[in-house]
């Protein structure tokens, strides 16, 4: 039997509706729709079944993100992306995995929900404007226009230095060994003076709630903790090296933004509904 389209074509659905709500409990619910649809699809009018499924689940994930962004704003603290375990493989493609780590997801989450859905597409999986103005409903000259916009829109806010992953893997080795001490000065000493903490506990876990700068309140926040109950584990979390910590059987997925050899930014997810992911690497392609 030849293989189903939809099936044939999971992963990349799947990482486009990811990467289009940052969750992976939201994007799988896409998928089901979505399948649900295409089930329903007179399959010999279809001449191409891969932009065809693009265009169900952009529009799924577009409907699901209008909802998503009214719920959002009653979110408790700061909200982070869902982190998913990935294979190193993932971090091959240089694009796919800065299109799906930690600091791209939350700069996507300052766009609005059609700025995003075209930015994904057009940037991230190549898809021409034609094809992404039939998904959005807009026209090619208004989806070209959003597209521009939302690039600048991004390349603003996106972090400015591209670490090796041999450099990152180090930073992170070397932070995670800091934390594992609890040295204020090694901690101080891997960070950079301006870094900045965003913690997301959603309610469910101490985290946080609003993002904390300077490495000096940085360090002192991150060696409060009880030493002897403190485990840390490097892992590749959304196509990079990254840490995931137990304190006290409390969880977290930590993914660092690396730059000049020094920790910038850290993302920290303590909300146990957005780590159910840490255990099976995700499969994700473009």
């Amino acid at each position: 039997m030849t293989q189903d389209p939809f099936v044939a074509h999971r992963s990349l659905l799947f990482t486009v509706a990811y990467e289009m709500l940052g969750s992976a409990a939201d994007a799988e619910d896409v998928l089901q729709e979505s399948w649900l649809r295409w089930a329903d699809v007179d399959r010999a009018q279809v001449v191409d079944p891969r932009a065809y499924l693009v265009r169900i689940i952009t529009r799924q994930a577009l409907n699901r993100l209008r909802t998503l962004s009214r719920s959002r704003e009653d979110y408790v603290g700061e909200w982070l992306p869902e982190p998913l375990l990935t294979s190193p493989d993932v971090a091959e493609d240089v694009e796919l995995a800065e299109s799906v780590s930690i600091a791209m997801l939350t700069v996507l989450e300052t766009l609005g929900p059609t700025e995003r859905a075209v930015f994904v597409l057009r940037e991230v999986f190549e898809v021409p404007y034609g094809e992404i103005a039939e998904a959005v409903g807009k026209s090619a000259t208004t989806v070209r226009q959003i597209a521009r916009r939302a690039r600048e829109h991004v390349a603003a806010r996106r972090p400015r230095m591209q670490v090796s992953r041999s450099e990152q893997q180090a930073v992170v080795e070397r932070f995670l060994a800091a934390l594992r001490t609890g040295k204020l000065q090694e901690l101080m000493e891997v960070m950079a003076p301006d870094v900045v903490l965003i913690a997301d506990g959603g309610g469910l876990a101490a985290a946080a709630l609003t993002p904390i700068h300077g490495s000096d309140l940085v360090a002192k926040l991150l060696t409060r903790a009880n030493r002897a109950a403190f485990e840390t584990t490097t892992v590749w979390l959304n196509g990079a090296p990254a840490g995931r910590i137990e304190i006290d059987g409390q969880q977290a997925a930590v993914s660092l933004v690396v730059e000049n050899g020094r920790v910038t930014r850290i993302y920290a997810t303590a909300n146990p509904r957005k780590l159910t992911r840490l255990d099976e690497p995700a499969d994700l392609s473009r």
